[in-house]
């Protein structure tokens, strides 16, 4: 049983339950208590001592009711219970009395077609699921192993056998190898069940993880409309992880760390013993971001999945301002934080998205209105391409902003190649900016993001 609860708490990990090794313990110490009898006090034992949040609870409940629930055997007469019993002997007896009066053998069965044939549920569920075991069925990863798990599934129940007893029987009792056929065609079901069961639960954190690849390097501004909502659920999990990565350093920084000599020489009239502590502590310029995003037609999927992240990182950088532009600019950064983000995404995009972008007036907008929040502590990042549409591109607007901020960061989501091509301006604006990066796939917005947040560290 400490085999299947370990599987469970893997099924479980995948499932997107953060389980570490102490709370893995104090269920299995929990388990131990309260038993296996109750199905439904165990399920609540796991979801107190593992979950930690509503949204844990559903992910483990649902793991829970599929680990724990075992495929049955359907539509087999042999398996049912028998309807006429009396006929069913009568008629056995009759193939296997004329077998013998025939002179023909009666076949000695194997233990697999036996059980078949004995409607004895309990008995076949179990074989299943120590064949399962046997064949390492948790390992399953891809829904292109089912095939193969199946197989050794079978091969360890004994299907070779089965298949010869079925053969004898054929000659002998025609009845009885009818019978023994429609139990072993429930059994394949039962076992590709037991098979797609334990699919779901060990390979959908791989799954997942080969789609959330295949994700981030996608180009953000192809995304087909299914493919939208799960490169948000990317965006909150790249965010989450960046938020645990480094708003525990910020703690320490804040703290300071031990001054081993200074707390020895200060602790000196109590021999050494350190009941006063001094604490070293190094001064850290507080962050600002400020975001400045073009939502034209062109990158607005881009600025929805960038503005997103932006917004997910208050933990670690306090002071955020957010701007969106088309043809002119407006501050969005209330709407972020005050709205869900399909919510947020909507509002912005009705006031200045999907317009013609005018960087020269938008930049023109931000200095008349906000350039006294730029300081020698903000760093500026713009996410656009820099297609002005052969308007004055301002760059002189830009130097000011570049010369007022500690770093000026342009995130362009097109190719490099199609820099300075046609209307694009990119090449004016690199020579002002500190960094210049690419930015048109999930994976380059957060190595880009992680290096503007990892500076402040």
């Amino acid at each position: 049983m400490r085999e299947n609860l370990h599987r469970f708490f893997r099924a479980a990990r995948g499932a997107g339950v953060r389980i570490s090794p102490a709370e893995s313990i104090d269920a299995m110490r929990a388990v131990a208590d309260i038993g296996f009898a109750d199905r439904e006090v165990l399920r609540d034992t796991f979801l107190l001592t593992l979950a930690k949040s509503e949204e844990e609870k559903r992910a483990l409940g649902e793991c829970f009711d599929l680990f724990f629930d075992h495929p049955e055997i359907e539509n087999a007469p042999a398996l049912d219970a028998p309807a006429q019993p009396d006929e069913q002997s009568s008629t056995s007896a009759q193939d296997a009395a004329q077998s013998v009066a025939a002179g023909v053998p009666v076949p000695d069965l194997g233990p697999l077609a036996q059980m078949l044939l004995s409607h004895d549920r309990n008995a076949v569920a179990a074989a299943i699921a120590n064949a399962a075991n046997a064949a390492a069925l948790s390992d399953i990863r891809y829904f292109t192993q089912r095939g193969l798990f199946s197989s050794r599934i079978l091969d360890n129940l004994g299907i070779q056998r089965l298949r010869d007893d079925l053969a004898a029987l054929t000659a002998t009792q025609p009845a009885e190898a009818e019978r023994l056929a429609a139990a072993t065609d429930a059994l394949r079901d039962a076992v590709r069940d037991t098979v797609s069961q334990a699919l779901v639960l060990y390979g959908r954190e791989e799954s997942e993880n080969l789609r959330n690849e295949i994700l981030r390097n996608a180009p953000l501004a192809r995304l087909e409309r299914r493919q939208i909502e799960q490169m948000q659920a990317l965006i909150r999990v790249i965010a989450r992880r960046l938020r645990e990565r480094y708003s525990k350093p910020r703690k320490r920084q804040r703290r300071g760390h031990l001054d081993v000599r200074r707390t020895l020489r200060r602790n000196a009239a109590w021999g050494g013993v350190p009941f006063l502590t001094t604490w070293k502590r190094r001064h850290r310029d507080k962050p600002k971001i400020v975001a400045i995003c073009d939502v034209s037609g062109s990158v607005a999927k881009v600025s929805d999945f960038f503005l997103l992240l932006i917004h997910s990182l208050h933990e670690v950088v306090s002071d955020v301002r957010s701007f969106a532009f088309s043809s002119h600019l407006v501050e969005v950064s209330e709407i972020l934080e005050t709205n869900t983000p399909e919510e947020a995404m909507s509002q912005i995009m009705s006031k200045v998205g999907f317009g013609s972008s005018d960087y020269g007036r938008s930049l023109l907008d931000f200095e008349k209105g906000w350039l006294n929040i730029i300081t020698p502590k903000t760093t500026v990042i713009v996410l656009g391409d820099a297609r002005t549409n052969n308007l004055d591109p301002r760059a002189d607007i830009l130097r000011r902003i570049s010369e007022r901020a500690k770093r000026l960061v342009w995130l362009n989501p097109e190719g490099r190649m199609a820099w300075g091509w046609g209307d694009s301006e990119m090449p004016r604006y690199a020579t002002l900016c500190s960094v210049v990066r690419q930015c048109a796939t999930a994976k380059q917005l957060e190595r880009a993001v992680t290096d503007i947040v990892a500076s402040y560290q």
